[in-house]
């Protein structure tokens, strides 16, 4: 009589530029979303080198760690540099240099660790979402950003590794509280890009190995969560350090300086020795000298990150309330409370969202459709108030439906793997 072979557990690991999360299915068939980060689920994807305890903290530790003022260094955003040649590249953490390609090794080694803890045994089997492109119009690049990844997975300790595209995962996420076959546009908004997927849901097909069938359509664009921060970022807090300030000779201060301090993965460039010379040397195009004065603070004390995090938490405080929110700037300067409110942030984010909505119904003709039953959200940035708003004008006919914004992916990453 033959033995039975027993199916290893295949962890679903949905990787984000902003937050990350992990799912599978157990041993009889029970999907569970792991908890990564206390009781939550989403863990922010960042890392903090501590130079006072000379530990690595992850998580919402290492953002606590960072906006608390501990000396060291944060890493946010790692995502957004896959495909590029900066992940061979090394920087400064302390007193070392650390390749930025070990660093998502050493967080994805820490997510693996916190999945183990939580199951009790050992994982070895990864699903890893991947959006519909790391890098738009660059398939080489494309594929490279697929296989850095996979080689990171590799280097923690997974040892068989598969991939789906994100939306896809969140429509398999979604097929399980379908009744009756229906199709759908997945709308996946992350930290980093915008993906979609036309796809026929039915309960009697969610087993099926093979659904390449059902669907109809993928896009995606590199717009995300990210972007929206920094495009709030530079019209509610860079102006107060100068951007599109008009200087001497009527000219507006350069703006780069403004760009990478409000640009997730670029803030650490704002500190180099060359760049803070360069900020400091433009004090002759600023006519206000407070607005210079106010640039310098900001880097010097290196609030990049800081500043970004409170606009981070004004968008979503607006986006949760359709009310105006504060941007806590008292660390920066007691006097300053800009504000974000549905308006501006509509304003700031139009032509993006616009591009967003764009490739939506983009995905939609590519299916050979005129429209779809059900647009589903997820994604982090999904709740974005002005996007809802937006995609429910250009699709009228479809049901929206709001899904697990952080766990969604992973859970049909999970559900990929157990089909697997």
């Amino acid at each position: 009589m033959s033995e039975s072979v027993v199916k290893p557990l295949v962890l679903g690991i949905d990787f984000g530029t902003s937050n990350s999360a992990a799912a599978l299915m157990d041993a009889d068939g029970t999907l569970q979303v792991i908890p990564l980060d206390g009781a939550r689920s989403e863990m922010p994807t960042a890392l903090f080198f501590s130079m006072e305890t000379h530990s690595v903290l992850y998580g919402s530790a290492a953002m606590q760690a960072y906006l608390s003022g501990t000396e060291g260094r944060l890493l946010r955003s790692l995502k957004s540099l896959l495909g590029s040649g900066l992940m061979d590249e090394y920087t400064a953490v302390g007193d070392r240099s650390i390749r930025f390609f070990d660093i998502v090794v050493l967080f994805f080694k820490e997510l693996k660790r916190r999945c183990e803890a939580h199951v009790g045994q050992p994982l070895t089997h990864a699903v890893l979402g991947r959006p519909v492109h790391f890098v738009d119009d660059n398939a080489e690049r494309d594929l490279l950003a697929q296989e850095t990844l996979g080689r990171a997975a590799l280097e923690a300790g997974f040892t068989h590794i598969s991939y789906q595209l994100e939306p896809i995962a969140a429509a398999l996420d979604y097929e399980q509280r379908v009744t009756q076959e229906t199709t759908s546009l997945v709308v996946d908004i992350g930290g980093g890009t915008s993906d979609f997927t036309v796809i026929r849901l039915n309960p009697v097909r969610s087993k099926l190995g093979d659904r390449s069938a059902d669907i109809l359509a993928t896009t995606g664009v590199h717009i995300g969560g990210t972007d929206f921060d920094r495009l709030l970022d530079l019209s509610t807090v860079m102006p107060l350090l100068g951007y599109r300030h008009i200087g001497t000779g009527g000219r507006p201060v350069p703006n780069g300086v403004f760009f990478d301090l409000s640009t997730w993965h670029l803030i650490h460039q704002s500190y180099t020795r060359k760049a803070m010379h360069f900020a400091k040397e433009l004090w002759t195009d600023y006519t206000d000298q407070s607005l210079h004065a106010r640039l310098m603070h900001a880097l010097e004390e290196q609030h990049g990150h800081r500043m970004l995090s409170q606009v981070e938490a004004a968008k979503i405080a607006c986006s949760i309330s359709g009310e105006s929110s504060q941007v806590d700037l008292a660390f920066l300067d007691p006097d300053l409370a800009p504000t974000i409110d549905a308006i501006g942030m509509e304003q700031a984010l139009h032509q993006s969202l616009a591009q967003v909505v764009e490739c939506a119904q983009g995905c939609v003709a590519a299916a050979g459709l005129t429209a779809v039953d059900v647009v589903y959200l997820t994604g982090g940035s999904s709740a974005l108030r002005p996007l809802i708003e937006t995609l429910r004008q250009a699709m009228p006919q479809a049901t929206l439906v709001e899904g697990n914004r952080f766990g969604g992916v992973a859970a049909g990453l999970a559900v990929a793997g157990g089909v697997l």
